[in-house]
């Protein structure tokens, strides 16, 4: 267990998953922002189609920059890793959906040039609750990070 602690510990990767992440959070938010302002879509739905977009092009830079030594090459051991990513973020963006879900019923209302943004404003804070969950489950199920032996 200790050997999967500090896969999970490494720094370095620590901060590209994060980096990467920030990607995927401006993927995300400006799709999914979009969509709830500027059209009549649900927030929940907006923010499974702006989550969706981030998780692939995140994929594709966790893939080749974060753990570039924990995957097979080719092309379909990289649809295998991204299939398994699509399975392991599903877990996040349950968070996600769930927590805009719970704070778009709040009455709460933030104004800006006379629109009503708190819709907007809870899809970050979906983002952050969501952070450490994708890190742990892509990191161990996506790239197998630990030895074998330490799942």
């Amino acid at each position: 267990m200790t050997g999967v602690l500090d896969e999970l510990a490494t720094g370095r990767r620590f901060g590209k998953f994060a980096s990467v992440g920030a990607v995927g959070a401006v993927i995300d938010l400006s799709i999914s922002a979009t969509l709830t302002l500027a059209t009549a879509l649900p927030p929940e739905l907006a923010k499974v189609v702006g989550a969706e977009a981030a998780i692939v092009t995140m994929f594709l830079i966790n893939d080749r920059w974060t753990f570039p030594d924990h995957g097979v090459g080719g092309g379909r051991a990289k649809l295998r890793r991204l299939l398994r990513s699509n399975l392991v973020r599903a877990g996040g963006v349950a968070i996600q959906v769930a927590v805009v879900f719970v704070l778009t019923r709040l009455d709460v209302v933030v104004t800006v040039a006379g629109t009503n943004v708190w819709d907007a404003l809870t899809m970050p804070i979906a983002i952050g609750a969501a952070f450490l969950v994708n890190y742990v489950a892509e990191s161990l199920f996506t790239w197998r990070v630990a030895d074998d032996d330490d799942l």
